[in-house]
C-alpha cells in the first residue's frame, strides 16, 4: 500500500520544512581555531532537505523559520533565495541592535580528514527561531489555503527551547487535519538537549510528536536517545551486514506508534572522516527495503549527508511513491552531497540517477 499523497495540482508546495536556519561558516582545509577566513553559506537539518528538493529535483518548496532583520538575517535569506525556496512564511523579529534579546544562528563547523573528527560548534543562543512559539505562523494559511503535499521538520528544532516543540505540535496537527504527508528527522544532538534535561527531555518531547508523524528517519542512537527505545542488538556502528538490530528496533517502533507507515535510516561505518561504508534501509507496509551499499565511499565534508539522504527518500516517494525507489535516490543523493563542501546539495538529479543505475564514476567529456 503506498502513502496517501495529495495530488500534486492541488497544492502550491510539493514539501516545506519548519527549522531553524543558521549560517555556517567553514575555514576550508584549516581548523575553526586557527582560521583567518571562512567560507560561509546557509544550513540547517531541516531546511536542507527543502533546498535539494528544490535546487536537485526541481521540486516546489518552501520554509519555514525566523530571522533577527539584519544584515546577516538578510544575508541568509539571499542564501535561500540563491538556492531557490520560497521565503514568503520567513517571520522577521525587529533586532535590538546588540543581540540581547534576538539574535540569528551561527554554526562554525570544520570538515575533518583521517583520524581527525568532523567538529561543529554552534552559536545559536536567544535565535529568532528558537524563540518561535505557538501562534507565531498561519498554519491554516499555509496547509488549508497555499496546499502542501509533504511537511518535513525535525528533532533539531524540537530541542532549540522549551517553545519550540509547541510550533511543530501545531504544524504536524495542521498537516495531518489537511492530508498533509508528515516527515521527522529525530536528528538526536546531545549538546542541544544537555541544558534543558538532556535525553529524559529529548523522550518526552519527542514521544509527545510521535503520533502524528509519518515518515520517521534515524538511525540507532536517535530511536534509543531520543524516543527511549531499548532494542537488543542495537550497534552504534552498523553496516549493512549488522541490521538485524535496526530491524528489531523497527518491529518495536510500529507497535508503539502504528502511525508510521515509513521508518528509514542510512546505514554508516566509519572507518576514518573521510571514508566511510555507506547504505541506507527503509521500511514500508510490513516490508524492509535496502539500498546498494557502497564500501570505502570518499567523503569531502560530511555535514548534511543525512539531509541529503532524506531529501532523496521524499523525492523518491512523491515522484514514485515506491520504498524500494525512494531509499536508492535517499542513498545516492547522500553519498553524491558528501563529495562537495557546506550543508546543502550541489549534486543534480541526472547525477543521482546515473548513480541509482549502478554508474561509476568514470570521467565524463
Amino acid at each position: 500500500m503506498s502513502l496517501e499523497l495529495k495530488p500534486r495540482e492541488s497544492c502550491a508546495y510539493d514539501c516545506i520544512s519548519l527549522g531553524e536556519i543558521m549560517l555556517r561558516l567553514d575555514p576550508g582545509e584549516g581548523r575553526v581555531k586557527n582560521a583567518r577566513h571562512f567560507n560561509v553559506w546557509e544550513g540547517g537539518g531541516e531546511y536542507n532537505v527543502t533546498r535539494a528538493l528544490r535546487r536537485c529535483f526541481d521540486l516546489r518548496t518552501a520554509t519555514v523559520t525566523s530571522f533577527a532583520d539584519n544584515e546577516i538575517g538578510r544575508l541568509a535569506e539571499d542564501f535561500i533565495l540563491q538556492g531557490g525556496v520560497d521565503t514568503r512564511f520567513i517571520k522577521w523579529v525587529p533586532y535590538d541592535g546588540v543581540g540581547r534579546t534576538v539574535r540569528n544562528g551561527l554554526n562554525f563547523t570544520e570538515r575533518g580528514y583521517g583520524l581527525r573528527a568532523a567538529l561543529g560548534v554552534s552559536d545559536r543562543g536567544n535565535s529568532a527561531a528558537s524563540q518561535l512559539k505557538r501562534g507565531d505562523i498561519d498554519w491554516e494559511e499555509i496547509f488549508g489555503s497555499h496546499g502542501v503535499r509533504w511537511l518535513h521538520t525535525g528533532g533539531i528544532f524540537a530541542a532549540l527551547s522549551a517553545t519550540t516543540p509547541g510550533v511543530i505540535e501545531d504544524a504536524v496537527k495542521t498537516a495531518k487535519k489537511h492530508g498533509t504527508i508528515v516527515s521527522y528527522d529525530l536528528n538526536y544532538r546531545s549538546s542541544l538537549w544537555k541544558s534543558i534535561g538532556g535525553k529524559e527531555k529529548a523522550i518526552e518531547v519527542n514521544r509527545r510528536l510521535a503520533p502524528y508523524i509519518d515518515v520517521m528517519i534515524g538511525n540507532e542512537e536517535d530511536f534509543t536517545a531520543a524516543l527511549g527505545f531499548e532494542v537488543e542488538g542495537m550497534d552504534e556502528n552498523i553496516s549493512s551486514i549488522q541490521i538485524d538490530g535496526y530491524k528489531n528496533m523497527i518491529a518495536y517502533a510500529t507497535e508503539q506508534f502504528p502511525n508510521f507507515k515509513v521508518i528509514a535510516t542510512t546505514l554508516r561505518t566509519v572507518k576514518t572522516a573521510t571514508v566511510n561504508d555507506w547504505g541506507a534501509i527503509c521500511w514500508h507496509n510490513g516490508e524492509f527495503h535496502e539500498a546498494a551499499h557502497r564500501e570505502n565511499l570518499e567523503i569531502l565534508d560530511r555535514v548534511g549527508g543525512g539531509d541529503s539522504f532524506a531529501s532523496g527518500l521524499i523525492y523518491g516517494f512523491l515522484t514514485y511513491n515506491d520504498a524500494a525507489q525512494a531509499v536508492e535516490y535517499g542513498a545516492a543523493h547522500g553519498a553524491l552531497a558528501m563529495t562537495t563542501p557546506g550543508d546543502t546539495s550541489m549534486a543534480s538529479l541526472k547525477e543521482v540517477e546515473h548513480l541509482v543505475q549502478g554508474g561509476s564514476a568514470r570521467v565524463k567529456r
